[in-house]
């Protein structure tokens, strides 16, 4: 058998062949990432043998930039291990300290496929891959509508900062409507009665009427706000909600082929309480196989929520911080998922409220959450059942 660790890189990847015994029979060399160098990769290596179940390929999930090489490998036919970093960074320590090459990090690649210090992963299909990038950038797009919103809060501070003060958020229906018409105390304060009422009354479904409007105007008149100085700060603002709308529109047409490619999957995670379909394809895609990991323990620490551990000697510190180290797409997705259960599950408000009178601090708490979250993920994931809260003893 032989074992051909790859370090893979943007551009090129760096190939080491070694025997099931450890013997290198093929020194490091550099392959570009494209079709001539694949095909000089197969060359080199069908010196060794024509069969292909001879050799077994492995490499680590760095970026995106192994998925050519991988799904390449995979159609003709070769046995393909895409490991964790995590699970070669143990074994780096075992060959050489403080240096790191690619042909030193190719050989570690082989090496842990032949101590058999890894937990091969079943990379996803082409669709769960598909629900990946859809939900990665999802993310993406609302971090960049948040970043909007900042900007947006920061201008309104200046020009009309009494505006937040009445809507439940900036960002509602209603606020919204107002802020496109009249994006400044000025303009606010010359509307139209009638006008400013309809406005209202149209984006708040009847709640917001005339009496509303009144509100809203007279604020205006009395605002603290500086002058709208050649109407830059009105512009930007206009400028702002226009970008973040569009941004907002991407983000439901993402939910929406999220929400159809989801239905495909044989997954029960949208039982657990706080996870919608978006967040159930996030946690879906981004764990994809749950046989890879041993434990919820595994998936924790996949995720970075489990807890920091430093030890010397006989000497073990836990820390409170979460390490992490893993996934920051899962971490996000665990995180956003423990605060909304929290709120309507019993048995994680029950935890919540216990950990809240040991005199744990709101972050520190939910980061107890998440690991309790991880664990029901895990169990639901492993057994594709459907989730049971355990209700507390009254």
């Amino acid at each position: 058998m032989f074992i051909v660790g790859i370090d893979i890189a943007k551009r090129s990847h760096v190939v080491c062949v070694i025997t099931s015994e450890g013997e290198t029979v093929i020194k490091p060399f550099s392959i570009r990432n494209s079709c001539s160098g694949y095909n000089i990769l197969l060359e080199r290596l069908r010196r060794l043998t024509n069969h292909r179940s001879e050799f077994i390929f492995a490499m680590e999930s760095t970026s995106h930039y192994w998925l050519a090489l991988y799904a390449r490998l995979r159609r003709d036919g070769y046995q393909a291990v895409v490991l964790n970093p995590i699970q070669t960074h143990a074994m780096r320590g075992l060959f050489i300290r403080e240096t790191k090459t690619d042909e030193i990090d190719a050989l570690i690649i082989a090496e842990t496929i032949r101590f058999g210090r890894y937990k091969a992963s079943r990379v996803p299909q082409d669709k769960l891959l598909a629900l990946r990038e859809l939900c990665r950038n999802r993310f993406y797009l609302i971090d960049m509508a948040s970043d909007l919103k900042r900007k947006i809060t920061a201008l309104l501070d200046q020009v009309f900062p009494e505006f937040e003060t009445q809507f439940d958020s900036i960002f509602c229906k209603s606020g919204l409507a107002v802020l496109k018409r009249y994006p400044t105390a000025e303009k606010l304060a010359h509307a139209q009665l009638g006008t400013l009422t309809e406005l209202l009354r149209a984006a708040s479904n009847g709640r917001f009427g005339e009496w509303k409007a009144r509100q809203l105007r007279e604020l205006a008149k009395g605002s603290f706000g500086i002058p709208d100085c050649e109407g830059a700060y009105s512009t930007l603002i206009l400028l702002h909600l226009e970008q973040y709308q569009a941004l907002m529109d991407s983000v439901a047409a993402l939910d929406q082929r999220i929400g159809e490619l989801y239905v495909q999957f044989d997954s029960t995670l949208t039982s657990i309480s706080g996870v919608g379909p978006v967040l159930a394809a996030v946690l879906l895609s981004e764990i994809r196989d749950i046989s890879a990991f041993l434990s919820s323990d595994k998936l924790a620490a996949y995720a970075g929520i489990d807890p920091t551990m430093k030890q010397s000697g006989e000497s073990v510190s836990v820390g409170v911080h979460m390490s992490k180290r893993g996934s920051p797409y899962l971490r996000r997705a665990i995180w956003l998922a423990s605060t909304r259960a929290v709120q309507c599950d019993p048995m994680f408000r029950a935890y919540y409220e216990k950990k809240a009178a040991e005199g744990l601090r709101y972050m520190n708490i939910i980061g107890h959450v998440t690991r309790k979250m991880a664990s029901v993920i895990y169990s639901v994931m492993r057994d594709n059942k459907l989730y049971q809260p355990a209700l507390p003893a009254a």
